[in-house]
């Protein structure tokens, strides 16, 4: 199934882009967008939990104010808070509402599925918008979405216009010297408690939060680069928090160089498609 071409004219209404995930992916690609003239809406999705909250737009859920990259988050209950939100420049909507309420409101340009959901069955999203994206593993190009963004750390960034993106291998990228050891997943199915957030200097074997009553401790020092909410239920098997042990170079807020990859190559790829038709092979990412 081919793509739909779409008119890109300079004085037309900003085409809508959804956004599925409220992640730091998710938000670095929504704020990329707006600044890219598109009207920018974030889909709430539960699976899997947000942990890098300092680098997304998801505690806006919670009435936190986030600012991503100099793009503002605000959240959006109804249609017309989508339609408020979007007379303003510099702003996306972020919202609980179901997928098809926006649909109904406007039908969009570009969705664009960012919840990084590694092994679960990826839905085809072709014609549910002009132009369907898919970010990371599972992706399959003319079978659940038109264009993917390759999220692999060898790389992280490529367009892929044919065939799939990579598949989860379960190795972490390295940072600061670590790689997985630096987070921690959940082992059961809870509700996790935590007194702390993001940025907080933690030590090695320090109490950071328990699940389901049992406690989970830092498995090294640094800073909390991510952290699941208080109070949230989640599933077996999924982050809970992240560690980043560069010290005084630790980051916890903005777009990391891996966000900022990804988003430049959904919009290279997304204004290609719009203003021609037609889809590029497989090429480096765009930074």
């Amino acid at each position: 199934m081919k793509a739909a071409a779409i008119t890109w004219h300079p004085n037309a209404p900003e085409p809508l882009a959804l956004l599925l995930g409220t992640n730091e992916i998710a938000s670095a690609v929504a704020a990329r967008l707006n600044q890219a003239r598109f009207a920018v809406v974030l889909c709430h999705d539960a699976f899997p939990p947000v942990i890098r909250r300092g680098m997304a737009f998801h505690d806006v859920l919670f009435g936190e104010a986030r600012d991503v990259g100099g793009v503002i988050g605000c959240r959006a209950e109804r249609i017309a808070d989508v339609v408020r939100i979007h007379r303003a420049p510099s702003q996306v909507a972020v919202t609980a509402m179901h997928l098809t309420d926006i649909i109904a409101f406007r039908y969009p340009a570009v969705i664009v599925d960012a919840r990084m959901q590694k092994h679960l069955v990826t839905p085809d999203l072709r014609g549910v918008a002009g132009i369907a994206v898919g970010i990371g593993p599972r992706f399959a190009v003319g079978h659940n979405c038109d264009v993917a963004i390759e999220t692999h750390p060898c790389e992280t960034g490529a367009i892929v216009a044919q065939g799939t993106t990579r598949n989860a291998d379960g190795k972490a990228r390295n940072l600061g010297g670590a790689g997985s050891e630096r987070f921690v997943y959940s082992d059961q199915e809870a509700v996790w408690h935590t007194p702390l957030d993001i940025g907080t200097r933690v030590y090695k074997g320090l109490q950071l939060g328990s699940l389901g009553g049992a406690p989970v401790l830092a498995p090294l020092d640094g800073a909390l680069r991510g952290i699941a909410r208080d109070g949230v239920r989640v599933p077996a098997n999924v982050k809970l928090l992240e560690i980043d042990p560069r010290g005084r170079h630790a980051a916890w807020t903005g777009m990391d160089e891996r966000g900022q990859a990804i988003a430049a190559s959904v919009v290279s790829a997304v204004h290609q498609i719009m203003q021609t038709g037609r889809k590029a092979g497989r090429v480096s990412a765009i930074v």
